[in-house]
């Protein structure tokens, strides 16, 4: 896992310093590290067991602007360990994840666009003592045509009709039976249909932050009422310029994976940085 947070820190570095310095960028980025902690002596008589969890989030965000053309970059990298008395370490949280669209103005906060979206993990994840994904495995490509509908960096509702997306999983985890909806024995998997992405950030509430995030997709060829949800909701509690606590959940619903709605939460206490 090691080796891959390091490629992943690399490539974040090169970006960085890659770009030109002009005033056609605005990059920003938030750096999260997240606790939580419980613990019971061996006389409390609750049942509970004393636990502790940690996690890492990295969000940068690099965006152009110049005459009619808008270019905006997210990358998202997560990565959690918490450790049980009497258990082994385990991880509670793994996520890499860039989006780009690519923008040109067709009317007052229209824009014709071009949507990439990848998705993938960093350390390879288990389940009954088997290991059933690691890095690249699996792995999401979308890329889409369509229009873009941007007021201001706070909200942006992409639309697009024609979307390829591509589903890349390594060929031990199909040898025997199908895995993340790819069939056994294959190692891709390739669909075409539309897509909604809607990212959102606002502030009901002084220092309270809501973060949404939503992913919709349709496949044309096969059963396109069944519509893949990827949504994400992050609630930040401003405390001072480097403490807040934030609350993330997420739910995955897709059918071809598994006929069941994922979920998945995190809370804690967090120190940021920015920068």
């Amino acid at each position: 896992m090691k080796k891959y947070f390091c490629i992943a820190l690399f490539l974040l570095t090169t970006v960085f310093y890659a770009q030109e310095k002009t005033s056609n960028w605005q990059k920003k980025g938030k750096l999260d590290l997240l606790f939580n902690q419980s613990y019971f002596n061996d006389q409390w008589l609750g049942g509970e067991t004393s636990n502790i969890a940690g996690n890492i989030n990295l969000h940068y965000e690099f965006n152009y602007v110049k005459n009619d053309w808008t270019w905006d970059n997210r990358l998202i990298a997560s990565y959690g360990l918490t450790k049980i008395k009497g258990e082994e370490v385990s991880k509670s949280d793994d996520r890499l994840e860039f989006n780009s669209i690519l923008g040109k103005k067709m009317g007052k906060d229209w824009y014709y666009s071009t949507l990439l979206n990848f998705k993938t993990q960093m350390d390879h994840g288990e389940k009954g003592g088997t290991y059933i994904s690691h890095f690249m495995s699996p792995a999401y490509l979308q890329i889409g045509l369509g229009m873009l509908y941007k007021k201001g960096a706070s909200f942006k509702l992409n639309f697009a009709p024609l979307t390829g997306k591509i589903i890349v999983v390594d060929k031990q985890f199909t040898s025997t039976a199908s895995s993340f909806g790819v069939e056994m024995g294959e190692s891709t998997r390739y669909k075409i249909g539309a897509s909604i992405n809607l990212y959102s950030k606002n502030e009901p509430f002084q220092n309270v932050f809501f973060e949404n995030i939503l992913n919709l997709y349709s496949n044309y060829k096969e059963k396109p009422a069944n519509i893949d949800i990827d949504y994400t909701l992050n609630i930040v509690l401003k405390i001072n310029k480097y403490l807040s606590t934030n609350i993330s959940v997420q739910t995955i619903y897709d059918d071809n994976a598994i006929k069941a709605t994922q979920v998945k939460e995190i809370f804690g206490l967090g120190i940021n940085y920015r920068f």
